[in-house]
């Protein structure tokens, strides 16, 4: 009798941890910039990985579809509260270490990130996940994030998918990271109408009473207590925009194409995600 396992159409595929990041502004960084900033990302995520104990970090250029501005990292499932705490806390450190060494020259790289888990179908690694992972990275909470991020001059604004943060914040496998550093909030996109669903925010340096009158006042500017038209506790000089008091804002759009990338000897090298 044949032993070998074979998959069946109604098998829920093997569960695999996600990363996406996703740099702020890399459509207005001069074309001659682009690839050293990319280089640039490529080399601090390897240096986190690493540092995390993901050391059997590989980027296979097989599997690689170019996002342009970021990647999508795929990790065993055994990953996923490491992706929350430590990386994000050390990704962190390794954008303020850059900035404060960068020449004038070089652009400022702010990352909006996810992090998710859910079932891929191997060898390619489709699937709603993935899906669902960028568009965390695109929507609408995790993108007011990053004006709250820039405000305060910090470089990262991130948001953990609900399944992640029961997992591994609520479950208590984040050593340093609790539940009372996250903001919840819904996850939206614009254009994705299907798409809706709960996430946690985390903008490592914020607490999240900083965070949340910035998603009360939404994407739009709205009178405050002191008529600046800043969120709640936000004055001219923190808006981003050289003291004029309108706030930093972003679209909420998704943005094209990723790369895929896999991290993990376990990686089985298919076609490119569509």
């Amino acid at each position: 009798m044949n032993s070998a396992f074979v998959p069946d159409a109604d098998d829920v595929p093997p569960e695999h941890a996600l990363l996406v990041v996703d740099m702020k502004g890399y459509s207005q960084i001069p074309e001659a910039k682009m690839a050293p900033t990319l280089a640039d990302l490529d080399d601090i995520l390897s240096t986190v990985f690493a540092q995390c104990g993901i050391s059997d970090a590989a980027l296979l250029d097989s599997a690689v579809k170019d996002r342009g501005d970021g990647a999508i990292f795929v990790l065993p499932a055994r990953h996923a509260a490491r992706l929350v705490d430590p990386v994000l806390g050390q990704l962190r450190q390794a954008l303020e270490r850059r900035e404060q060494t960068r020449l004038a020259s070089s652009p400022t790289i702010r990352l909006r990130a996810s992090v998710h888990v859910g079932p891929l179908d191997p060898p390619a690694h489709r699937g709603d996940a993935a899906n669902d992972a960028c568009r965390l990275v695109d929507s609408d909470a995790v993108r007011i994030a990053m004006t709250a991020a820039v405000d305060h001059g910090l470089y990262l604004a991130a948001a953990v998918s609900d399944t992640v943060f029961r997992r591994s914040v609520r479950a208590g496998r984040t050593k340093s990271l609790h539940a009372d550093h996250f903001q919840q909030a819904t996850a939206r996109v614009e254009g994705k109408h299907g798409f809706e669903e709960t996430c946690w925010l985390y903008v490592p340096g914020l607490v999240p009473a900083v965070i949340s009158p910035y998603l009360t006042a939404g994407s739009e500017p709205s009178p405050g207590a002191d008529g600046s038209g800043n969120p709640p506790g936000v004055p001219d000089a923190q808006a981003g925009d050289g003291g004029t008091g309108t706030p930093v804002r972003q679209k909420g759009k998704a943005s094209g194409k990723a790369r895929l990338v896999q991290v993990g000897r376990d990686y089985s090298v298919g076609q490119e995600q569509s």
